[in-house]
């Protein structure tokens, strides 16, 4: 089993210094914290940094360690700027800029390689796991037997969706006892930041520096606040020699923890619970590009911080606390994203453990019926407005029993489930409910988007879709009929129950959403404000019909199988994706760029879904079950893309129309999660 290497020669493209500006990284922790930037070393965002660290309630997120000027020096004044600066006001230092020749990630860990007039150097950068503690290490290749390196680091502690145009924290403490630094913002509530470093005849020079106005080109792009200031305290300055690395930690940890084992220690210690990851994950996902989307499926999967009273209730029990981040930068964790991510990112990596985990989790926060649609960054308890989240929850403990063959697991949640139905039929909050008319289930409430198009800007609902979508009707269906198996299995009487409404549902959507003059599904039936018909109904085409034919219970009758896959191969499928509307409709966005609302405007309004892949290749599977290759052909596009945006890992959406620029989130679990499921399912078939 080779070690995954995606080698990346820099730059990528010498005539365009913003193609190489747009490629990033990101490491994380296990914890949701993480460490990311621009390979290039520019700070963009508002979350770049060396440690975003995750810490307890109210905190959440915070940037601790912005960023770490990096120069060369030779006794005779000369000086070079390893990687990229801070984007400031004008700035009379003349300092050359060391050559970045290549990047790397080995077994997803990122590494810089630099040029110095023939003094080559290397930089490594990972996270403790379990822990707030970012290692820097830094090794002498070649061209000379030893070089000085110094490090300013550089902070503005703040909340990581905090603008960076607010206040500096003042005043900044430096405190340093032999060679263990920390800087502390006192009456903030955030712990210091510890630092040490392990070099040769190192010293640290105390000399204050306030970097001001700093310039984030992303969030100026994005319409946001884009100049703010960074405090420094000092540098740090050190003797690099040939066979000898050096390294800087940072962490929010008490240094006793912080340094149970050193940098060159730590590193292997994480190098080995990687290839553990790739050791356990399925047969198919031990090589390639697979074995890439394993260690970047694991980056999703964390122990949440700050959630004491779930932790020791989980462990009374004997459980513990797992769940997924949506992803990153901003996300935190969604009820939806981690039903449908579940598959990919643990059971297809062989963490059926954790996948259960992960549902006794989710089940534990049940109200009304109702999983969490998302648990809002530093908050304890989530927020339940979605339509849809619970039902891929049925969806997701199917995936779960059939991997892992758990029935305890089924025993434990059957009730919750018989509940969770039971609710839905009588309706709960926002509108959802069944339709006793026609058995179909209606959502909706004024202000809310319930649907997995849920954007919204203000009090602006851009995609309501309020009355009975079409994917909600499919998964609703989905569950009935595993509720019909689970009851027949375990003799409870309610099975013919769950039969007759699964029966009802069929019949009525089949009747109400096939959509004759289109050949396709409407996306909405006796939708709010008439429909796009004025009958009632959406007729925009959407690539939400594809759940009712991919779902492993389909409520599509077969006979228009063939006419709705077309539909969406010929006027949704792109090589990353399916568009969330089809060109030629009013509403229809081709590029996802500009400020919030334009953005918003954009999300589900022809925009590209990476996610949606999965679905694809399933119904892709089931209607044409002899071509595979059809289905394979829409993962061709991946390969390409995992050295674009964020190297190594899938981003959440892409522009409608070629080149598919990527935008929104650089590293996505559901992306991520539904492509490396797709790849696993395609192989199972094909193989010989």
């Amino acid at each position: 089993m080779s070690e995954p290497l995606r080698r990346v020669p820099w730059p990528v493209d010498p005539s365009d210094p913003e193609v190489n500006a747009g490629r990033e990284w990101l490491v994380t922790n296990g914890l949701g914290g993480f460490a990311s930037g621009t390979v290039a070393g520019v700070i963009t965002r508002r979350y770049h940094g060396l440690l975003i660290a995750a810490l307890p309630a109210p905190l959440g997120r915070i940037v601790m360690l912005s960023h770490v000027a990096e120069q060369l020096r030779w006794p005779d004044g000369r000086r070079v700027e390893l990687g990229g600066r801070e984007r400031s006001g004008p700035n009379p230092d003349t300092l050359e800029t060391g050559q970045l020749t290549e990047f790397r990630l080995e077994s997803g860990l990122p590494v810089w390689r630099y040029d110095v007039d023939g003094i080559v150097l290397e930089k490594r950068l990972f996270l403790t796991h379990m822990q707030n503690t970012v290692h820097v290490i830094y090794e002498l290749l070649g061209g000379a037997d030893l070089v000085e390196l110094a490090l300013r680091p550089s902070v503005n502690f703040r909340a990581q969706e905090s603008s960076v145009s607010e206040p500096l924290g003042w005043p900044y403490e430096f405190r340093a006892i032999d060679d263990r630094c920390e800087i502390a913002w006192q009456d903030s509530g955030m712990p210091p930041l510890r630092l040490l470093l392990s070099a040769e005849r190192a010293t640290f020079t105390l000399k204050g520096k306030r970097i001001d106005s700093v310039l984030y080109p992303v969030e100026e792009s994005r319409g946001y606040q884009a100049h703010g200031d960074l405090w420094s305290p000092g540098y740090y300055r050190f003797v690099l020699a040939g066979g000898k690395p050096a390294s800087l930690m940072a962490s929010t940890e008490a240094f006793e923890t912080m340094t149970v084992l050193d940098s060159v220690q730590a590193r292997d210690a994480e190098l080995e619970r990687r290839r553990r990851l790739i050791a356990q994950a399925n047969p198919a996902a031990r090589h390639g590009i697979a074995a890439e989307l394993v260690l970047a499926a694991d980056q999703f999967i964390i122990t949440p911080a700050g959630r004491t009273e779930e932790a020791a209730r989980a462990r009374a029990s004997g459980d513990e606390v797992r769940t997924v981040i949506a992803g990153y930068h901003w996300f935190t964790d969604w009820g939806r994203d981690t039903m449908i991510s579940l598959e990919g990112v643990t059971l297809a990596t062989g963490r059926q453990v954790e996948a259960g985990y992960i549902l006794r989790t989710f089940a534990h926060y049940v109200r009304d019926g109702l999983i969490p649609n998302m648990f809002p960054e530093g908050e304890k308890e989530g927020l339940y407005h979605t339509a849809d989240a619970t039902l891929w929850f049925f969806h997701a403990v199917a995936r779960y029993i059939a991997s892992s063959n758990d029935v305890s697991m089924l025993a434990t949640l059957y009730p919750t489930l018989k509940t969770i139905v039971e609710t839905h039929v009588r309706g709960t909050h926002f509108g959802i409910g069944v339709d006793a008319c026609d058995g179909l289930l209606a959502q909706g409430a004024e202000g809310y988007q319930l649907t997995w198009m849920d954007a919204k800007v203000e009090d602006w609902v851009v995609t309501p879709r309020r009355g009975k979508p079409v994917e909600i009707n499919a998964l609703w269906f989905n569950a009935l009929r595993l509720m019909e198996q689970w009851a027949r299995e375990r003799g409870d009487p309610e099975a013919g129950v769950y039969r007759t409404r699964a029966e009802q549902a069929e019949r009525s959507f089949n009747e109400r959403f096939w959509y004759p003059q289109g050949g396709y599904l409407y996306d909405v039936v006796d939708a709010e404000g008439g429909g796009s018909d004025g009958r009632g109904n959406d007729s925009r085409c959407r690539p939400n019909q594809v759940l009712a034919l991919a779902l492993p219970h389909p409520v599509l009758r077969r006979e228009h199988w063939d006419a709705v896959f077309r539909t969406v191969e010929q006027r949704l499928l792109t090589p990353v994706g399916l568009r969330s509307l089809a060109p030629g409709a009013p509403e229809f966005k081709a590029r996802y760029y500009g400020d919030l609302r334009a953005r918003d405007a954009a999300y589900h309004q022809g925009t590209v879904w990476a996610w949606l892949v999965g679905p694809y290749v399933d119904a892709s599977l089931r209607v044409y079950p002899d071509d595979p290759a059809r289905a394979r052909k829409a993962l061709d596009g991946f390969a390409a893309h995992l050295d674009d945006a964020c190297i190594g890992s899938i981003s959440e959406i892409f522009d409608a129309d070629s080149p598919f620029t990527p935008r929104g989130c650089i590293s996505q679990a559901w992306s991520v999660a539904e492509v490396l499921r797709s790849m696993l399912k395609l192989n199972q078939i094909t193989r010989p």
